[in-house]
């Protein structure tokens, strides 16, 4: 079903649809930033923080909330236009994570919210040793629909058999998220349980934003949206689910 295209490519994929990604796509809890401080070993209060990959600020807001001092690093047009207009007093520079536009020892962390799978961590690791100031910290997390929820379970079953992707054997977030992290860096980790509730609609919605379906052929992704919202409205017929999540994060001093 999905064309075979260069990760640039599909990471760039995400700029025709900043809008929606930025109304659609979930936050974060206030837990995985308790978690943060605790695994770095500081408070976000006042540190300077580097967000790579920064999207629409979805978690630098978070971020800034706790009173970091931020510059979030972003490659993309429209979802750099869309931060902006989201957080014009947060400090913006184009750029990514496999070159990154800092100074050297300028940032006390750096952090990638559901966006280190997207650099060349060959270049994107020496990187951070280079931006980060001495004891600094580098922390990666993602957000994953939680699969000991039956209905999640199944519907992402339903997405992989669409999108030609195999199954997992064993339903295990650890694993997957073990798998995204770079060699050569002692990790500690922390996963966090979270959930919201939402109409069906902005489930769909908020599906539509991954870029395994912007890539996708827009009639046949249109007809399996359909058929998910006819699936889901049957089994919740009040209109709304429950999305439940888990955020897997993993911090170093490099």
């Amino acid at each position: 079903m999905i064309a075979c295209m260069t990760k640039p490519v599909r990471a760039r994929s995400f700029d025709a649809i900043a809008a929606a990604y930025d109304a659609h796509r979930p936050t974060y809890p206030p837990a995985l930033f308790d978690a943060v401080e605790d695994l770095a070993g500081r408070s976000l209060a006042g540190a300077r923080v580097a967000d790579v990959g920064a999207g629409t600020g979805l978690g630098t807001a978070r971020l800034y909330e706790r009173g970091a001092r931020i510059t979030a690093v972003e490659p993309g047009d429209g979802m750099a236009g869309q931060f902006r207009r989201s957080l014009p007093d947060v400090s913006l520079v184009r750029g990514d994570g496999n070159g990154l536009p800092l100074r050297t020892g300028s940032m006390d962390l750096i952090t990638y919210a559901q966006s280190w799978h997207w650099t060349d961590p060959a270049r994107s690791v020496p990187e951070v040793r280079r931006v980060l100031r001495p004891g600094g910290a580098l922390a990666l997390w993602w957000n994953d629909s939680d699969r000991t929820v039956e209905w999640l379970v199944d519907q992402e079953d339903r997405t992989r058999v669409f999108l030609g992707v195999e199954i997992p054997a064993v339903p295990s977030h650890r694993a997957r998220f073990r798998a995204q992290l770079p060699d050569g860096l002692d990790f500690r980790t922390r996963q966090v349980a979270w959930s919201r509730r939402v109409p069906i609609d902005a489930h769909i919605a908020n599906m539509a934003t991954h870029s395994d379906f912007l890539i996708g052929d827009p009639v046949e992704v249109r007809d399996y949206f359909d058929r998910e919202r006819a699936l889901l409205t049957a089994l919740f017929p009040d209109g709304e689910v429950e999305e439940a999540y888990v955020v897997s994060l993993a911090v170093a001093h490099p």
